[in-house]
């Protein structure tokens, strides 16, 4: 059974950072490309960035590039999510997601 756990939301200041992480388990993690989405209170799931399998390309909405940084570790089976620069329009529920599947979600509030 695929599942996604992901930890590390919390409440920051505007400007700050955080970093996310999701461990996966159930599948050969290193085998595919992995995604991290987010869902803003009362909007849709909005896509955030995306990591090849093999960590060789990454790619970013524009609203979080420059500012956000995907990264990977096969040999531990975790995605991560570093999250500077932040403001409050980036304050979501925060998912990571193989394909159709996600976790249950890590909350990021930013807010002074």
């Amino acid at each position: 059974e695929v599942q996604l756990v992901e930890s590390g939301g919390g409440l920051v200041q505007p400007g700050g950072s955080l970093r996310l992480s999701c461990a996966a388990s159930g599948f050969t993690f290193g085998y595919y490309n992995m995604d991290w989405v987010r869902q803003p209170p009362g909007k849709g799931l909005e896509w955030v960035s995306t990591i090849t399998s093999d960590s060789v390309s990454t790619w970013y909405a524009d609203s979080v590039k420059g500012r956000f940084t995907i990264s990977r570790d096969n040999a531990k089976n975790t995605l991560y999510l570093q999250l500077d620069s932040l403001s409050p329009e980036d304050t979501a529920m925060y998912y990571c997601k193989k394909g159709a599947i996600r976790g249950q979600g890590t909350q990021v509030t930013v807010s002074s």
